[in-house]
């Protein structure tokens, strides 16, 4: 796919290797090692060469082995070569390189085009773990970038020969399901989602909402005694019931673990319906009530080793001050283990059932702290792996009207979210009288409403934070998902269009010109299906879904240009209306399958 790019490195990287011998460095340039970049402009070229790199090593600056490049290129003859800055920029020759571009994804006379990924990171197994629900609510709309980070993630490193375990820890224990426990106790009257015909996680996020209106009220009339608010919440009645009921499940009394497990059913159930409306899956759940005793025996041997230390108070801690990093409690004094004790336990657990050589946790930066503490435990503990460990940290959202609070009911939840875009979805298609074209029209608002949710959340950067403005996110124009969905629409519209017509033959591609399309808008679109490979290959490395965002949007705007410049269906010739369409086809490809990447749905009709 990147043939024309791949001899220029070639070139390149010999004609470095001579410069590097002048200069009395015994060194040869590997062709993968030079970077390539499309300029900014294609006024200067096709290809543009940064010679930063090399600067140390020569003692040059950049824009002085630019020039030193060009000569040395120039006086073995080669032709459109420019040094500009620290840049060697190069013109290729675009009859040749869009044959040779174009005619790659139609290798060995195949009847259809295909993608073909370079498997940089074949033979590699790597585990994703993402969204880590609780069970005492419903997901939101932060789970849904967690949950769409993770899942394309996976994606994205499997399209580049990865093995890809995608596993997820449910928080079905602790303090916040006693709390929605207790209040479907002394309020439930054996309610069921069933008779009150509510989805069964929302179900129970209700009860939680609900004990937190009551426990607002017991603060606040402790406040008026004189209490501060931190204690008033602490000894109100209702806060001491959940702590009792806690010690109750802690001990396995009966009653209470069947509450618990009846509770815990019904959330899980009802946000696994919500994995499978947003396309998210799993190959393996892990359970906190299965792993939070998991890692004492860790620490303890650690402690045994010298590793860690015990404190005065009886408490276990790690000096983790050469590592910057603050002392740290891994046992408490009357030897019960802390949230980072339970992480170590389950990660050594999960190397044991599938042992991985890299660990993604998708978590909000909100534990960035938590993370480099856990990463240096498990490596002062001798476990080799834990070299490979990644924390995948992303920005908060909220919506534009602020933050969100699930104790206080303000929460945005992922289903009551998807409905509303799907319901503007469907007003959308009815406004512009699309129903009897898109046939199923709830079918067809679902995929778009997926669509603009999923796109809007992975076009930003993962570290950073972002708002999630619901309308921007639909439009049918601009930087969308929708957009991306209604250019493959109208490609595969013209596709249909096309098999009308007498003596074009879409199917074999060695017999496409491609040599023929060589003008501006045909050739800066063939450049940008070359930069796919890279595109992906960039993603993986970085773990960053965004990069494959901002590829396709180049498409669709470099194909909405082609699309407005050069006639397809009325071309002159029947040998560039064939060329046409099979770059058409083309586009398609590279385009259903990075819409597979990010997680958006393609529709052939909108």
């Amino acid at each position: 796919m990147n043939d024309f790019k791949l001899q220029w490195k070639n070139k390149i990287a010999d004609a470095l290797s001579g410069i590097f011998q002048n200069s009395g460095i015994n060194e040869k340039i590997d062709p993968s090692a030079v970077i390539s970049e499309i300029p900014p402009n294609p006024e200067m070229g096709d290809l543009g060469f940064p010679m930063f790199a090399y600067a140390r090593q020569l003692r040059k600056s950049p824009p002085q082995i630019a020039s030193m490049l060009a000569e040395k290129l120039l006086e073995k003859g080669m032709q459109n070569i420019k040094a500009v800055g620290p840049y060697l920029n190069v013109c290729v020759n675009r009859e040749e390189a869009a044959e040779g571009i174009l005619g790659d994804f139609y290798l060995n006379d195949e009847k259809v085009p295909r993608i073909r990924l370079s498997r940089i990171l074949e033979g590699q197994r790597v585990m994703v773990e993402y969204s880590s629900p609780n069970t005492n609510k419903p997901l939101h709309l932060g789970h849904l970038r967690n949950d769409v980070l993770g899942e394309s993630s996976s994606r994205i490193l499997q399209a580049c020969g990865a093995e890809v375990r995608r596993v997820c820890i449910i928080n079905d224990r602790g303090i916040h399901i006693c709390k929605s426990m207790l209040a479907y106790m002394e309020h439930g009257n054996d309610k069921t989602p069933e008779s009150e015909g509510i989805k069964s996680d929302h179900f129970v996020g209700d009860w939680y909402v609900k004990f937190s209106q009551d426990l607002k009220k017991e603060s606040e009339e402790l406040e008026g005694k004189g209490l501060n608010k931190k204690e008033a919440e602490a000894q109100s009645p209702n806060m001491i019931k959940a702590q009792e009921l806690l010690l109750k499940w802690e001990a396995g009394d009966t009653k209470t673990v069947e509450l618990w497990e009846k509770m815990n059913s019904w959330a899980i159930e009802g946000i696994k319906k919500t994995y499978v409306r947003t396309g998210v899956r799993f190959d393996q759940y892990y359970y906190e009530s299965q792993t939070y005793l998991l890692g004492k025996d860790e620490i303890l041997k650690g402690l045994e080793k010298g590793v860690f230390f015990r404190e005065e108070d009886g408490s276990v801690q790690a000096d983790l001050t050469a590592e910057k990093l603050d002392k740290k409690v891994l046992l408490r004094k009357d030897g019960s283990s802390i949230y980072i004790t339970q992480d170590i336990g389950t990660a050594i657990h999960r190397h044991k059932d599938w042992p991985f050589d890299r660990l993604i946790y998708v978590v909000a930066s909100e534990q960035n702290y938590h993370f480099k503490v856990l990463f240096v435990l498990l490596n002062k503990l001798g476990f080799s792996w834990a070299e490979n460990l990644f924390h995948l940290s992303y920005g908060m959202v909220n919506l534009p009207d602020g933050r969100m609070k699930s104790r206080e009911g303000t929460v945005v939840d992922a289903d009551l979210l998807i409905d509303s875009l799907k319901e503007m979805a469907l007003e959308e298609i009815k406004s512009k009288e699309r129903e009897e074209a898109v046939g199923d029209t709830e079918e067809a608002a679902e995929k778009i409403a997926l669509g603009a949710l999923h796109y809007y959340l992975l076009q930003v950067s993962p570290v950073k934070d972002m708002v999630f403005d619901p309308k921007e996110s639909l439009s049918f124009n601009g930087n969308t998902g929708p957009y991306l969905q209604y250019m493959g629409a109208r490609i595969s519209s013209l596709l249909r269009k096309a098999k009308e017509l007498d003596g074009i033959d879409l199917t074999v591609g060695a017999k496409h010109r491609f040599d023929l399309l060589t003008g501006d808008a045909e050739w800066e679109l063939i450049k940008t299906l070359s930069a796919y490979n890279e595109a992906v290959e960039a993603a993986a490395l970085a773990i960053d879904p965004s990069v494959i965002t901002s590829y396709l949007y180049e498409l669709a705007k470099g194909f909405s240009r082609f699309y407005h410049d050069c006639p397809i269906l009325s071309a002159e010739e029947k040998e560039l209306v064939s060329a046409r369409l099979a770059l058409c086809r083309i586009v398609l490809t590279v385009l259903t399958d990075a819409l597979e990447l990010v997680c958006i749905p393609f529709l052939e009709v909108m």
